[in-house]
């Protein structure tokens, strides 16, 4: 399992328009055109670090201060989101449980200790925590985020739908939410709804190739190979490492006949990621016309 580590609500009163959250999804495509992904192996994934956040250093200096103020919940939070970003959850949940337990009103730690639940695969408890955060304040737009990826990763699309566009009703801005939503318009067939949200998740977030992804795939799947080409190009400039952008480029090559670099495009997928299947299909189909 591929750790979430994004979204942690560092600051209590920190605004919406201060959070730098990364944005993650992987995207499936295929040789009748497709939606973005739906399941959970493929939710989130692809995570960048914050490596700093979550160094030795940062959380001894953290240690520190807990060590002077052990009453303070805010540190607590603090260091339990280093532990999170450093991978060490049950560290993290001890921190968020101390959090709670100095201040159970304290919405952000909810949030915080679900999204490490969800790492730990504990779904129902991320839940509730996330329905606890809510409860407290039903307008923190990171625990609607929060909990949408968590249904869309049980496939209820519709609540995970609902979840998102309630963020992006509180004007959140969060390019997750618009992605997210997107990839369920995507989902529907919607193109159109689904290529405005990528469009706006790209103007939050201009240097993340995922939604440069979701908007090709949307666009190819409207006939516009040429601006579906452009966006699986940028993707790949953006980060060359993601098998999901050279395969999506090969598809394209593939649609224009261009068999060899099609070719090319899949193998090199293959070669990032061995089990991604598109990639894999996609390389049977150009070699069985050859």
């Amino acid at each position: 399992m591929t750790a979430d580590v994004s979204g942690f609500a560092i600051h209590e009163a920190r605004r919406r328009h201060q959070r730098k959250p990364m944005l993650t999804a992987m995207l499936i495509i295929s040789s009748a055109l497709v939606a973005g992904c739906q399941t959970a192996n493929n939710t989130e994934s692809m995570i960048r670090v914050e490596r700093a956040q979550g160094s030795e250093e940062n959380i001894a200096s953290l240690s520190s201060v807990i060590a002077s103020n052990p009453s303070d919940p805010e540190a607590y939070n603090v260091r339990g989101s280093a532990y999170g970003r450093a991978g060490e959850f049950r560290r993290a949940v001890a921190d968020f449980d101390q959090a709670i337990q100095l201040n159970p009103r304290f919405y952000q730690a909810y949030a915080n200790r679900a999204l490490v639940q969800r790492n730990l695969g504990n779904q129902e408890a991320a839940l509730a925590d996330y329905n606890a955060s809510l409860q407290i304040n039903p307008s923190y737009d990171v625990a609607y985020i929060g909990r949408g990826n968590l249904y869309r990763q049980a496939g209820q699309l519709d609540a995970a739908f609902n979840d998102f566009n309630k963020a992006v009703q509180l004007d959140t801005t969060d390019p997750r939410a618009y992605h997210n939503r997107g990839l369920i318009y995507q989902a529907r067939k919607e193109h159109a709804q689904a290529i405005e949200d990528f469009s706006t998740a790209i103007s939050l977030s201009p240097s993340s190739p995922e939604p440069y992804n979701g908007r090709g795939i949307s666009y190819a799947a409207q006939g516009d190979d040429e601006n579906a080409f452009s966006d699986f190009n940028t993707a790949i400039n953006l980060n060359g490492k993601l098998a999901e952008s050279w395969a999506n480029q090969a598809l394209i090559y593939e649609r224009r006949g261009d068999k060899a670099k099609a070719q090319k495009s899949y193998s090199h997928a293959l070669q990032l990621d061995p089990k991604y299947e598109p990639a894999r299909a996609g390389l049977a189909r150009v070699k069985a016309m050859s």
